[in-house]
């Protein structure tokens, strides 16, 4: 996982220079929504460290954007906009075995229904590093 000012995302496919969007990602074999674009709450991250004495790097979240100030569980089922592109929240994404695999045991409980969320992408266009979130 790397950080990275920018990335084109891609409707059906993801974020270009992902290793879902090359379909080489650990999931990659399992289709359906939600597994184009994922977001989690520097919050969390920050809670995570503070309740469990976890510290991770917001790429260690293995999410593709952390953000700042944006409830993310309110945004299932909702259209909002990163910067010019469209999204869709589809479901939280609950931590499991591969991250804690991963990471630390104590993910797992840590980010239990505050893991992120699992988004569809609606619209083409690149997403820049501190574009606002809108919800529609």
């Amino acid at each position: 996982m790397q950080a990275v000012p920018q990335a084109r995302a891609v409707p059906g496919r993801g974020l270009e220079g992902d290793r879902y969007f090359a379909k080489t990602g650990t999931y990659s074999d399992r289709p359906g929504t939600g597994r184009e674009l994922t977001l989690v709450e520097s919050e969390t991250v920050e809670a995570l460290e503070r309740e469990y004495g976890v510290k991770l790097s917001p790429g260690e979240t293995r999410r593709n954007i952390t953000t700042r100030g944006v409830a993310v569980n309110h945004l299932v089922d909702r259209e909002f906009r990163v910067g010019e592109v469209r999204l869709r929240g589809v479901r939280l994404c609950e931590p499991c075995a591969h991250l804690q695999s991963l990471t630390h045991e104590k993910v797992l409980p840590g980010l239990v229904h505050r893991g992120g969320l699992r988004c569809d992408i609606l619209t083409e266009g690149v997403i820049r590093a501190g574009d606002t979130i809108e919800p529609l």
